[in-house]
């Protein structure tokens, strides 16, 4: 019998924050790809562009004309999923057809008013603009009576369903914690109550120790491929002292945390040399009221990009009936990225 190993061998892995499993499959990435090939969107993109709904200036969707905002931008999404009106009663027939009403608001934030832009493309000192609205917007929504759950958010590119290729990204508030959050929640709160200490600051101490599958550090944050990760090159930011939201940030963190952002996401475009879809969000602990020990805060990168900039990965089949696969082993995936340089591909020499 073979002794087992995480190299060769199908195996499973859980993932700490959900109690859920991920099948790891490494023999796989030798397999033929004959499936299908994504169109690349166009490299390059003005500055300004007179028909984007989200350049200073201009005329959004629904009619309001966007100010000649020079650094971030906020506005109340047009189409927004949320409402922040309150309706009376719910749905439950025989405990079996279940609804109830939601209230919520949901907002859009512009990282920058150059169109051509991307986190990844823009200096340090204007990402930290962006981190400070992240905890502005957190804040004041948070302060709303109804609202449980803030819920930060950015989806690059055609691929992860972006509707605009203008940087930008969203702040959803809900009166409710969804799904994901309240399963990373009980998780925390469980490992706390047997440790006396945070899950993810254990995780990351350990991660720092092993160093297989860190991607990039700095005094104040990680960036890693988590152990568990589903998607092929997925990532997790995790600070390297107790913050529970994006609020409790100090000046120092947020400096960091637009370092880290700049380096992570360059890596990301470089991996290809194109353009990297993803979609990310931070996790930051429920503003309902309640206790939440462990919590801290955290942001997911997933992106779909599985051979090359035209080949994805498509969750279907067993994983949608069974449980997430991966071929690339989380720390295969977190040596390339880790290998890749930190200046961006269009802006190294010759490009």
């Amino acid at each position: 019998m073979e002794p087992f190993n995480l190299t060769d061998h199908p195996h499973r892995r859980l993932n700490l924050l959900t109690g859920e499993w991920v099948l790891v499959s490494p023999h796989r990435t030798k397999r033929p790809w004959q499936g299908q090939i994504e169109k690349l969107p166009p490299d390059i993109r003005p500055s300004y562009d007179p028909t984007c709904y989200l350049c200073p200036g201009n005329i959004r969707a629904g009619g309001v004309v966007n100010p000649a905002y020079t650094q971030t931008f906020v506005f109340e999404n047009d189409f927004a999923a949320l409402m922040s009106v309150e309706v009376a009663g719910r749905v439950d027939v025989d405990g079996l057809l279940r609804a109830e009403p939601v209230q919520g608001v949901c907002r859009v934030l512009c990282f920058s008013p150059r169109h051509d832009l991307a986190l990844s493309e823009m200096p340090v000192s204007a990402i930290r603009p962006v981190i400070d609205m992240w905890a502005e917007q957190t804040s004041e929504l948070a302060a709303l009576p109804y609202i449980g759950y803030v819920q930060v958010f950015e989806n690059r590119g055609a691929m992860m369903g972006a509707s605009n290729p203008h940087p930008h990204g969203q702040i959803w508030a809900a009166e409710q914690t969804p799904n994901e959050p309240a399963k990373e929640a009980a998780q925390q709160a469980t490992y706390f109550a047997a440790h006396g200490r945070a899950l993810l600051l254990d995780y990351g101490a350990l991660e720092m120790r092993a160093a297989e599958r860190i991607v990039c550090a700095n005094d104040e944050w990680l960036a890693l491929v988590p152990f568990w990760a589903v998607w092929p090159f997925e990532t997790m930011l995790l600070p390297r002292g107790p913050v529970a939201t994006l609020p409790d940030l100090d000046d120092a963190s947020r400096d960091a945390l637009a370092d880290i952002l700049k380096r992570l996401t360059t890596r990301y475009d470089n991996l290809f040399e194109a353009p990297f879809p993803y979609s990310m969000g931070w996790h930051q602990r429920p503003c309902d009221g309640r206790d939440y020990p462990g919590w801290l805060l955290h942001a997911h990168f997933y992106p779909p990009l599985l051979r090359s900039a035209t080949v994805r990965k498509f969750m279907v089949g067993f994983e949608m009936l069974g449980e997430p696969q991966r071929d690339i082993p989380a720390e295969a995936a977190a040596a390339r990225l880790r290998d890749l340089s930190e200046t961006h591909y269009r802006q190294q020499i010759g490009r």
